[in-house]
């Protein structure tokens, strides 16, 4: 008599830490970055004003932002909108210049030749995608970027490329920090000492997995060794610069661009200052926002300053390496779902090699192998290297 069969149970499917809908919000905000951001490059001429370039960018944003995802859910509205004010770096300035208008630094246009980096951010319910890139004003076919200014923003690009695709599950987060050091050191130039770039979910922009550029051996110590897992969002951020070192220290830009710091609670003294405080809640949320965002620029000047204090905002600080060094950064989102990573930002709109002339190249083995490499395997690829994993535990 045959025996009864009995069903096996499948096992649970194990439960995914971001949906198919996040993902699509993370790729429609994606989408607005990149449409925003061809528009704010075609604006990148000599004799712009970068405080009308940084008003134009938020306003695009927010305008993108603004036509998708409207209707309610259980009678509440999508939060979206900006998620980093648009800042436009030129030159030696690393990061984070985005002036107001009573700034002295305010009436800064940009000029043929420039070095500029521009970074923007959007957000849908939270799930946010920032991008950056690196522009010289003026550059053509005809008159492309040389010296000092193409090497760094080939190194910057290379290493942006090879930070993608060791981005990945199992790996840790010091090989992407050894990995673009050696890329930007094919080019002279050192990442920019301390630069962050970190884990991302909904309404966090700075988690706790973190990768560090060029740190110092405090840094160093002070980071944690973290390996990337299944699910997981990242905003990396690859500032290079030509300088020896990769120091950048603050000089006297003012600093317009802040974000509630959500791990820190403290009960404001001053009405002026809680007012503020809820402001900033009520327009920015988690995310960082610009100073120009707010109601009243001096009352809110003012009242930020208690919150600084106490830790309650913190500022995004402009830095800058030395004079007659230049900087150059590419910032992409990218998640690890479980066919491979995705990119959720687009590729540059305004790099290509026929813009770029550096007189050095690319030399390392590893690094080039890697660099042909696609961003995800393909199946049949994965099937060849699980049957040659078999094959070898059988010899």
């Amino acid at each position: 008599m045959a025996e009864a069969t009995t069903d096996v149970p499948k096992p649970a499917e194990k439960p995914r830490l971001i949906s198919e809908a996040d993902v699509t919000k993370y790729k429609t905000a994606g989408d607005i970055v990149h449409d925003v951001m061809k528009k704010l490059i075609e604006l990148c001429v000599e004799g712009a004003k970068i405080i009308d370039l940084c008003i134009e960018g938020d306003k695009l944003i927010e305008e993108g932002t603004g036509g998708v995802y409207n209707k309610a859910v259980k009678g509440v509205k999508m939060g979206k909108g900006l998620a980093f004010p648009t800042s436009i770096s030129v030159n030696n300035t690393v990061s984070h210049f985005s002036p107001l208008a009573s700034d002295p630094l305010s009436s800064q246009a940009l000029a043929k030749g420039d070095v500029v980096k521009v970074h923007i951010g959007a957000h849908i319910d939270g799930f946010a995608a920032i991008s950056a890139e690196t522009i010289v004003v003026g550059a053509s076919e005809q008159e492309p970027v040389t010296g000092r200014k193409a090497d760094v923003i080939k190194a910057a690009w290379n290493a942006a490329e090879i930070a993608m695709r060791l981005v990945k599950v199992g790996n840790k987060n010091f090989t992407v920090t050894d990995a673009v050091a050696k890329t930007a050191a094919a080019w002279d130039c050192k990442p920019v000492e301390g630069m962050l770039s970190c884990q991302q979910s909904q309404n966090v922009i700075d988690g706790k997995k973190r990768i560090i550029l060029n740190p110092n051996e405090a840094q160093r110590r002070d980071i944690e060794s973290i390996t990337f897992a299944e699910d997981e969002v990242y905003g990396i951020d690859v500032l290079i610069s030509s300088g020896e070192d990769g120091k950048a220290r603050i000089e006297d830009s003012r600093t317009t661009i802040y974000q509630k710091d959500s791990s820190v609670t403290y009960q404001l003294k001053m009405k002026n200052s809680r007012a503020v405080f809820s402001e900033v809640q009520k327009k920015a949320g988690a995310f960082p926002f610009n100073v120009r965002a707010l109601e009243d620029e001096k009352r809110a000047r003012l009242g930020l300053q208690e919150a600084v204090q106490h830790g309650l905002i913190k500022p995004y600080e402009v830095v800058y390496t030395p004079a007659n060094t230049f900087v150059a950064a590419f910032h992409f989102t990218i998640a690890l779902v479980p066919a491979g990573p995705l990119l959720l930002t687009h590729p540059p709109v305004w790099y290509k090699p026929e813009l770029v002339k550096a007189e050095k190249e690319l030399e390392d083995d590893e690094l080039k192998s890697l660099l042909t490499k696609s961003l995800r395997e393909s199946r049949k690829n994965k099937k060849k290297a699980k049957e040659a994993e078999g094959n070898a535990d059988d010899v």
